[in-house]
């Protein structure tokens, strides 16, 4: 099969994740309480419901197929992220980092400012280290604080926090979905980053308006003085000079837990029992979002062998029929793969390449494919409740991740600043078209035009 060709699938193969879908947020929207039906039982269900479907292979294949899937590095890395930054987030509020960072913000910033600074700080930190969970289990921690001490409410501060993250993620030079969508479309890094950013920045910068609209009466809640001490501020400096640096996340939040423990030792916070007691308190604070990334790649794994992901694809590359067309198409595309993985980087591998296709055959500029895979896929996982940003902040920050959606301003304004694009053909590029000069007496040598480019 050729990169333009998509096999038809099966609608039918979805039907585990309609399951979850229903399960997770319609019981939550029926009962008013989407912590009635707890997210890893929804997954165990949908799970279930996905092995017992497609009789002809043999219930050992299907196993093989699940644990495949549970298995593939990008859910593994996802899940052993989310269990340091457990242990990370516990270690140092044991020893008193977060009140102290907080108490250094309130006292620099007034308080309507906050959720703009921790929402510009996050784009900073995002765009530099190419990582929205890096830059997600660095900053929630701080907005946690921030929201526990003023009236802003804790799901609107993990929300900015994630949406400071997703625009990072979405231009960064170094991250794997930049990188996926750039060698996908055939595109030159800075080329894309250019484009994108011209896409994103209106959202970028309205939602840095609507933050600080609704924060405007805020009033801090903490009476006297915002006492903080700077050496139990060192750890998240720490974090964050590391992550800028490019260092692994996996390496900065081990380094990050390791100095916050120092740190809390040498100014009597911890000894060394209460510190591994706090490292593995905060370790068990994540396991269960842990399992749940594990058991969702595993329910992936068994819709994609049952064609579930081929008949998204095909179902929408077969509705594209203008050069606009394919814009939404691509933009869908990518869309409805990561609903469906829950991963925009795996969401942008498996599309890219017919991607690529439609905007060769209608034309589209491959920087503007490029960036409309990175965008569509990026929003996408700034929403989705059970994505492992919405996951992690919420695991942090001890709410329901659905409690986050509806303060998701900057992934719904990136979505729609791409729609927008894609309808007023915006940003404009110079023809690019190559001209073959065909010669007068094309008899002569037939040739030199039987290639019609």
């Amino acid at each position: 099969m050729s990169n333009g060709e998509v096999k038809k699938g099966s609608l039918v193969a979805l039907f585990p994740l309609l399951v979850f879908v229903l399960l997770f947020i319609g019981s939550g929207i029926l009962t008013k309480d989407f912590s009635s039906m707890p997210l890893n039982v929804a997954i165990i269900i949908a799970g279930a419901v996905a092995l017992a479907m497609n009789r002809k292979e043999k219930f050992a294949k299907k196993i093989d197929i699940f644990t495949k899937g549970a298995g593939h590095p990008n859910i593994i890395l996802m899940a052993v992220i989310f269990i340091l930054a457990g242990a990370f987030a516990g270690v140092a509020r044991g020893m008193g980092a977060v009140e102290s960072t907080v108490n250094l913000g309130l006292s620099l910033l007034p308080a309507n400012y906050l959720m703009i600074g921790l929402f510009v700080i996050g784009c900073f930190i995002s765009i530099s280290m190419g990582t929205s969970m890096g830059t997600v289990v660095a900053l929630a921690p701080i907005g946690v604080g921030i929201a526990s001490q003023t009236d802003i409410p804790m799901a609107l501060a993990m929300a900015t926090v994630i949406g400071g993250a997703m625009f990072g993620d979405n231009l960064s030079m170094i991250s794997d979905t930049t990188i996926a969508a750039v060698r996908t479309q055939q595109t030159k890094m800075k080329d894309k980053f250019k484009v994108n950013f011209l896409i994103v920045l209106p959202g970028a910068i309205l939602t840095a308006i609507i933050l600080g609209v609704i924060t405007s009466g805020n009033t801090a809640t903490l009476t006297g003085n915002y006492e903080y001490e700077l050496l139990k501020i060192l750890p998240y400096i720490a974090v964050l000079v590391a992550a800028l640096a490019g260092v692994h996340v996996l390496i900065v939040l081990i380094g990050g837990t390791v100095f916050a423990g120092l740190i809390g030792m040498v100014d009597g916070s911890y000894t060394i029992s209460s510190f591994l007691q706090a490292v593995a308190s905060g370790i068990i604070s994540m396991e269960d979002l842990a399992i749940v990334a594990i058991l969702i790649g595993g329910v992936v794994g068994i819709i994609k062998h049952n064609g579930g992901i081929d008949y998204l694809l095909y179902f929408i590359s077969s509705k594209i029929k203008s050069k606009k067309g394919a814009e939404f198409g691509i933009a869908g595309l990518v869309s409805v793969a990561d609903i469906a993985t829950a991963n925009n980087t795996i969401s942008i591998v498996i599309t890219g390449p017919l991607a690529k296709s439609i905007s060769d055959e209608y034309g589209v500029d491959p920087r503007k494919s490029a960036s409309l895979l990175d965008t569509f896929s990026s929003c996408w996982q700034g929403i989705l409740p059970y994505g492992g940003q919405l996951l992690a902040a919420a695991g942090l920050a001890s709410i329901s991740p659905v409690s986050i959606m509806p303060y998701s301003f900057y992934p719904i304004l990136m979505a729609l600043c791409g729609i927008i694009a894609i309808l007023i053909g915006y940003p404009k590029f110079q023809e690019t078209v190559k001209t073959v000069e065909v010669p007068l007496v094309v008899e002569e040598d037939p040739a030199l035009v039987s290639d019609k480019g």
